[in-house]
């Protein structure tokens, strides 16, 4: 792999997204990088990238997630600023720019100044708890969930598929197993 542009960030080196993006389209005209968004609130919003070569097997993905309002950029951009991230994340996985560390150049910025910002509370920080939705067969989401097993079945594998559900949705065993079952017909 030719050396990508790294940019140092206290003391380490990174690789931009533009110059992993750079990179992926001049070697692997072929291939395609595409975004899905999982969950989209008026606060925040959570993105998959999806790599997937000629014949349409996913190869990589990446997730990320933005908050509105959380850094100067996402004031106005937080979407835009969010697929960004997943497919740094997914070129990463991919395998371009890692000689250092999967996170891009972008992510460490962005990590850096949510660091930086002042908390509310002097309280010590919970981990963020992430919220999903309780997921029944034939409730009023069960309907998007058979159109994205659908659309990504034979793409991704049925553990890939679940990861991504995870991220949304809380499932019972019950759940889980017609899934499964949707996903081997």
């Amino acid at each position: 792999m030719s050396k990508l542009k790294t940019v140092n960030i206290k003391g380490k080196f990174y690789v931009e997204v533009n110059e992993r993006l750079i990179y992926f389209r001049n070697n692997f005209p072929n291939y395609s990088l595409t975004s899905e968004v999982l969950e989209k609130t008026d606060k925040s919003i959570l993105i998959l990238a999806t790599i997937t070569n000629e014949e349409g097997k996913v190869i990589a993905t990446g997730i990320a997630e933005e908050e509105k309002g959380s850094t100067f950029i996402n004031k106005t951009s937080y979407v835009e600023n969010c697929e960004t991230s997943a497919w740094g994340r997914a070129l990463g996985n991919f395998g371009i720019g890692i000689d250092t560390s999967v996170a891009s150049a972008n992510e460490m910025v962005n990590a850096i100044a949510n660091e930086s910002k002042p908390t509310k509370t002097k309280t010590k920080a919970t981990p963020k708890k992430v919220k999903t939705i309780s997921l029944n067969i034939g409730d009023e989401n069960w309907g998007n969930v058979l159109m994205y097993i659908a659309n990504n079945k034979g793409k991704e594998s049925l553990e890939t598929i679940g990861n991504a559900l995870k991220t949304k949705y809380s499932m019972t065993s019950k759940v889980k197993k017609e899934i499964a079952n949707l996903y081997k017909k």
